[in-house]
C-alpha cells in the first residue's frame, strides 16, 4: 500500500516548521551552506523528508526541459517556448534543490552509523546516488568528492564526469551491502516509496548501477547488475499521490493543468510521430493506440491543442511518478544482450515489458484495452522483411530499434530520455531515433551550470561550457 504524500508532508512541517513549502524546502540558507544544520532531527523524519526531495527532484522544471530536448515534449508559450528552443543560460538552473538533497541524504547515513543501522544507511547512500546521478549526467563534471565537507572544502573541486560514475558505482556497492545485512531497524512508516522493503531498495540500487554502466557502454556489468536489479512491477519505484491540489498532486499535473496550462503539449513532438507510426501499421502484432491516448488528450487548452492527458490519463492529479522502474530494467538487459550480440536473450527481455503493457500497466495505472496490442515478438519479425524490421536493416540492428523505440515511450517525462537521446550517438552498433532538431543546427548536449554556483565557487570549469558542448561521457 502506497502511502499518502499528505503524510510525507506531515512529516516535514515537524522538521523544517518555518519553511512556507515543500518547493521551498531546501531552499533555506543554513541548509545550503551547512548540511549538520538539521542534527537535533531523528534520523527517520530525516529520512522522509529526503525521499521528498528526491522525488522533486524526478518531477521538476529541470525534468521538462530534458524531456523538450528529447523530443518528447513541446515548448509553447512563455519561458517553455524558449527552452523547447534551447534558449537557456546559468540563470535558467539552479542547485538550490538538488545538493542541499544530496547533503541530507548524507546526513541520515552519518545518522545511522551512530544507531548502527545499515540498512537506513543503504537507503541513504540509494539517495545520494540518484542526486548526484542526475547531477553529473546533466551537467558533466561535477562536485562529488568534496561535496559534503563545507567546512573544509568551502568551494569543492569538480571531479570529472568518469570519476563520479565511478564513485558512484562505489556508493552504490556501499549500499548494497548494507542492504544486505541480516540485521538493521525498521523504517517503513517513513518510507513512502517501499515502505520499509530493505530487498526492494536493493534491487533499486542495481537497477540504478545497470542504468549507469549503460551510460558508460559498459554492457557486461550492465548485464550483471541488471539480472540483480526490479524484478517484477511491484517494484517500481513509484512516486505516490493524490488529488488535493497545493498539497500531494503530481506535479506534472499542477504544471501541465493548473499552472501553466498551454504552455507544453506534444504538438510536432518525435513522441507523438513514433506512437502514430505503431498504430495502423504493417506490425500487426503491435498497436499503441491506447498509450498514445494515456499520454495525449486533444482539445483540453485549446482546439484540436496536443495536450498532456490530465483527464484519463498518465497525468492525472493522483498518477504515481516513476524514479527508476522494471521496465526500464527489463529494456536495460534487452539492450545490453542485443548489443553484445544476444539478440534471444534480448528479446526475452523486450517481451517481458510488452507482456506488462500488453495487461496496461504503465507506471501504478491501467491504460484502456482497447486498441491495445503488444503480442510476443519472434526473432524471425526481426529478419529480412520481418514485421518489425520494415527498413531491412540487420537482425541485431532492427531488434535495438524496437528496443530503444520503447524505452523511448516508457521513459516519457523522465530525465533518463534525453541520457538516451546523447548516449545513442556513441553506442555500437549505432541505431538511433530519428529525432529532429527543433531549431538551428545543433542538439543540445548539457544543462549549464548555474550562475549561484559560477559567481561563488572558482573552480567551475573554464570556459564555462554552453548548452551544446559535449560532456565527456556521451
Amino acid at each position: 500500500m502506497k502511502i499518502s504524500l499528505t503524510y510525507i508532508i506531515i512529516s516535514i512541517l515537524s522538521i523544517f516548521i518555518s519553511l512556507s513549502g515543500c518547493k521551498q524546502l531546501f531552499d533555506e540558507k543554513d541548509i545550503q551552506n551547512n548540511p549538520n544544520a538539521v542534527t537535533d532531527v531523528d534520523v527517520r523524519t530525516l529520512l522522509s523528508g529526503t525521499m521528498l526531495g528526491v522525488a522533486f527532484l524526478h518531477e521538476d522544471t529541470d525534468v521538462r526541459i530534458a524531456s523538450m530536448w528529447a523530443g518528447e515534449l513541446s515548448g509553447l508559450s512563455r519561458a517553455h517556448l524558449g527552452f523547447g528552443q534551447y534558449i537557456v543560460s546559468s540563470q535558467t538552473f539552479s542547485w538550490n534543490n538538488l545538493y542541499p538533497v544530496a547533503n541530507q541524504a548524507r546526513l541520515i547515513q552519518t545518522k545511522a552509523d551512530v544507531l548502527g543501522d545499515k540498512w537506513t544507511k543503504g537507503v541513504g547512500q540509494v539517495l545520494e546516488a540518484l542526486v548526484i546521478a542526475k547531477a553529473t549526467s546533466l551537467y558533466g563534471d561535477v562536485p562529488y568528492s568534496q561535496a559534503f565537507n563545507s567546512q573544509n572544502f568551502p568551494t569543492p573541486v569538480f571531479d570529472k564526469q568518469i570519476e563520479v560514475y565511478a564513485a558512484l558505482q562505489i556508493t552504490l556497492d556501499k549500499a548494497i551491502s548494507n542492504l544486505s545485512s541480516s540485521t538493521g531497524l525498521a523504517f517503513g512508516a517513513n518510507d513512502f516509496i517501499y515502505q520499509g522493503d530493505v530487498n526492494k531498495w536493493k534491487a533499486l540500487a542495481n537497477t540504478l548501477k545497470a542504468r549507469l554502466y549503460l551510460h558508460t557502454n559498459n554492457y557486461s556489468q550492465a548485464l550483471v547488475s541488471a539480472n540483480l536489479g526490479i524484478q517484477s512491477i511491484n517494484g517500481d519505484a513509484l512516486i505516490p499521490h493524490g488529488t488535493s491540489q497545493g498539497q500531494n498532486t503530481n506535479q506534472n499535473y499542477d504544471f501541465f493543468r493548473v499552472s501553466r496550462a498551454g504552455d507544453t503539449g506534444f504538438e510536432g513532438t518525435y513522441l507523438r510521430t513514433l506512437l502514430q507510426s505503431r498504430i495502423n501499421s504493417a506490425n500487426t502484432k503491435t498497436n499503441e493506440t491506447a498509450l498514445y491516448n494515456h499520454f495525449i488528450k486533444v482539445g483540453i487548452t485549446a482546439q484540436n491543442s496536443q495536450d498532456p492527458n490530465t483527464t484519463d490519463g498518465a497525468f492525472v492529479a493522483d498518477a504515481p511518478h516513476p524514479i527508476i522502474t522494471f521496465y526500464e530494467n527489463q529494456l536495460i538487459i534487452a539492450e545490453s544482450e542485443a548489443r553484445l550480440g544476444n539478440t534471444n536473450n534480448a528479446l526475452v527481455s523486450l517481451n517481458n515489458v510488452r507482456n506488462g503493457l500488453s495487461t496496461g500497466y504503465f507506471n501504478g495505472r491501467t491504460f484502456s484495452s482497447n486498441n491495445r496490442k503488444y503480442d510476443a515478438y519472434t526473432i524471425s519479425d526481426f529478419g529480412p522483411s520481418g514485421l518489425a524490421n520494415p527498413k531491412n536493416l540487420p537482425i541485431q540492428e532492427a531488434l535495438l530499434y524496437e528496443i530503444i523505440s520503447q524505452r523511448y515511450t516508457i521513459l516519457l517525462m523522465q530525465y533518463e530520455a534525453f541520457n538516451d537521446y546523447r548516449r545513442l550517438v556513441i553506442a555500437l552498433p549505432v541505431v538511433q531515433l530519428p529525432i529532429p532538431i527543433v531549431t538551428g543546427a545543433k542538439k543540445p548536449q548539457r544543462f549549464i551550470y548555474p550562475q549561484q554556483e559560477i559567481n561563488a565557487n572558482p573552480n567551475v570549469p573554464k570556459p564555462i561550457p554552453d548548452q551544446f558542448t559535449k560532456v565527456s561521457i556521451f
